[in-house]
């Protein structure tokens, strides 16, 4: 079993909170030899040296690292974007980019409205106290990727628990996890193919026909419903946990409604729960930070010492939901910036909101240093997060 000192200072933290360490190496070294075995090389900390990584898809490769690029190539799981390279990676978000515009993401806010105040009254119901991640910020993203993808309601607690598997498990009970989220995900996409309807995957079958495959539409289904399981219910939490420990700005943000979009910004940037962005492989010699990454080495580029980064003029990171123009890089950077965005957005939005004017005297039900953390899931996050009202 791992340690917790075992975990690498990037993804290491103090609750929310980077350990002090991470902040140095941002502000001191943005570009580090990483430290052990790993798959990393290098790390980069520093806010302009991750979005120069990012954002420089002709240099650097999404695809996973391995000794080969042939072995990499098949390495790729069909449909999930993080680890194509363009062109594969253009064609496929191409099909996905209309189906995420403002006018299409209007048809899903009474779906999230309506999921959202249902899981409210599961949260209300169960008593004081209550957990608020297993009654309200893990349901909530589930339902709504389901009303997405157009997935049966009632099959997403098997569905979690077979990508939780996948993701966090090894050997034997992996593999049966994958191969039954397979035969799930093959049932899915022929009923589709029989039946399109008006969701996310009826739309690019009924659009793009034999153009997309049944194994990259199980690709696409499988890595949104992680990311909403994964990246959208420890926002939730983690979101709702810095709010509650920062009274000023949750009483602010009670008396003034109006911030409910400035405030979402600034828990995406402050929270950070994808500590570190997918790895990226160079292509070539890269010199960057007075450093040169070689073809063929790796870096993980941390997402929370680049969104925490101190600005010169700023004594200390303060968590301020009045901040203008927050730059964060939550969603990514570059040609990989997250295609549901938008739709990430307006359900944190929708979530946040209703959660306060329900609950207005929200509050912890224990003493912070009892709560658990995720440490060794793909996003950081809460395991559980006792709340009254």
């Amino acid at each position: 079993m791992p340690k917790p000192s075992d975990i690498p200072v990037h993804q290491r933290r103090n609750g929310i909170d980077p350990l002090p360490e991470l902040s140095r190496m941002s502000a001191e070294t943005p570009l580090v030899a990483a430290a052990g075995p790993g798959m990393h090389d290098w790390i980069a900390t520093g806010r302009e040296e991750v979005r120069a990584i990012l954002g420089d898809a002709d240099r650097f490769s999404t695809r996973p690292p391995t000794v080969s690029e042939e072995d990499s190539r098949q390495l790729v799981e069909p449909g999930n974007l993080l680890q194509y390279d363009p062109p594969e990676h253009t064609r496929l978000r191409k099909m996905l980019t209309p189906e995420f515009t403002v006018r299409r993401m209007r048809r899903m806010e009474p779906i999230i409205e309506k999921v959202v105040a249902d899981q409210l009254d599961a949260l209300e119901r169960a008593g004081q106290p209550a957990d608020l991640m297993r009654h309200f910020a893990w349901p909530v993203p589930g339902l709504v990727a389901c009303g997405l993808l157009g997935l049966p309601r009632d099959d997403l607690t098997d569905l979690a628990r077979m990508l939780d598997i996948r993701a966090t498990s090894r050997s034997r009970k992996k593999m049966v996890a994958a191969k039954a989220l397979d035969n799930y995900l093959v049932k899915i996409m022929a009923r589709k193919r029989r039946d399109p309807g008006e969701d996310l995957l009826g739309m690019l079958i009924r659009e793009h026909g034999e153009g997309v495959t049944d194994q990259e539409l199980a690709g696409i289904c499988s890595s949104f419903v992680a990311a909403a399981l994964e990246g959208s219910t420890q926002m939730l939490g983690l979101g709702t946990l810095a709010l509650l420990e920062h009274p000023g700005q949750l009483a602010l943000l009670r008396d003034r409604p109006e911030l409910t979009d400035q405030a979402v910004e600034e828990l995406l940037r402050y929270v950070a729960v994808v500590s570190t962005a997918s790895p990226r492989t160079a292509l070539v010699n890269v010199p960057l930070a007075g450093q040169v990454i070689k073809a063929g080495e790796v870096v993980g580029c941390s997402l929370l010492a680049a969104n925490r980064a101190q600005d010169p003029d700023a004594p200390q990171d303060d968590f301020d939901i009045t901040r203008e123009n927050t730059t964060h890089l939550a969603f990514g950077h570059g040609v990989h910036y997250c295609v549901g965005a938008s739709l990430g957005r307006m359900q944190l939005r929708i979530a946040f909101a209703g959660l306060l004017r329900r609950f207005p005297e929200l509050r912890l039900a224990v003493p912070p240093d009892e709560l658990r953390f995720r440490l060794f899931a793909p996003q950081y996050g809460v395991e559980a997060l006792p709340v009254a009202w």
